[in-house]
């Protein structure tokens, strides 16, 4: 599995959510939202702002906020090297 930021996942694409990061006060919201640790993800719309389908419900993110979101998928973007856990860590 690779992980990448979620701003690399393009429309149709599915992730698990390994991580986010930035101020405690935005993750809580995030996670309240439903976007934590486990959580199956695809994207539906790509850009500013990114559409997220989780679960039943939909999510519109910024484009920074997008970043800050480590999603695990089967199969990365050939094109741009993978984010190593060790790197995320750092």
């Amino acid at each position: 599995m690779t992980l990448l930021p979620l701003e690399r996942l393009k429309r149709g694409e599915s992730g698990t959510v390994a991580d986010v990061s930035g101020n405690q006060q935005w993750v809580c919201r995030l996670q309240e939202m439903g976007v934590r640790a486990g959580v199956r993800l695809t994207v539906l719309q790509t850009g500013s702002p990114t559409l997220l389908q989780i679960g039943s419900g939909r999510l519109s993110l910024r484009l920074g906020d997008a970043i800050r979101i480590l999603v695990r998928t089967a199969n990365g973007c050939p094109d741009e090297p993978a984010v190593t856990e060790a790197e995320v860590r750092t």
